[in-house]
């Protein structure tokens, strides 16, 4: 289960959306150019939603508990992206309306959408937060603990496009709150009770 699900699983993001491919909305995307405004925007994401954006913006999410937040950045277009990842597998499921909600389809979407700001997947490098065990309790079986399931199958989806992870704060049995700087591919990792750090 997700930290705070009940208090932000319904938040959405104050910026524009585009039209899908089809002239409708890609569920749970936010999206932001340095093109709307000359001052710097903070993009909130909310559980099983993602953005993408271009420098000098933030894009930030609250709430990783067992989720995920997989970042990822072009340092050439200073395309950024990130997705609050809450489930490994799309698969147990009859029909994905979130797609960034679980791993497997999460980040080859936020991939593709990156890719449409001009990065490419080629030189893309991510960050990786979340992914605790929140509910510690007797039984350690795997199947409980969605927190490392989360990570591993995001691991996965990103080998599959060959993307280099180079900082990652994950695990543990703490809720992180996240920041991802567009201007410098710097992400900024508040944990309870132990403070700031910036990776």
């Amino acid at each position: 289960m997700a930290w705070f699900a009940s208090t932000f699983g319904n938040m959405t993001a104050r910026h524009s959306v585009p039209l899908g491919r089809n002239g409708g909305r890609e569920p749970g995307m936010t999206f932001s150019n340095n093109t709307v405004s000359k001052h710097v925007q903070e993009i909130h994401i909310g559980i099983a939603e993602y953005s993408v954006t271009k420098a000098p913006h933030r894009l930030t999410t609250l709430g990783l508990g067992s989720c995920v937040g997989v970042c990822l950045f072009d340092r050439i277009t200073t395309v950024a992206g990130l997705a609050h990842i809450m489930l490994p597998d799309s698969t147990s499921f009859k029909t994905a309306v979130k797609p960034a909600k679980f791993a497997d389809l999460g980040v080859p979407l936020l991939v593709r959408e990156m890719e449409r700001l001009g990065a490419k997947a080629s030189r893309m490098e991510a960050k990786l937060a979340g992914g605790a065990q929140m509910f510690i309790g007797n039984d350690k079986s795997s199947v409980l603990n969605i927190g490392q399931r989360n990570i591993d199958a995001v691991k996965e989806s990103l080998r599959k496009f060959s993307i280099r992870i180079t900082s990652e704060d994950v695990g543990g049995s703490v809720g992180r709150t996240i920041t991802f700087d567009s201007g410098n591919g710097q992400l900024s990792i508040r944990s309870l009770g132990q403070g700031t750090k910036v990776i």
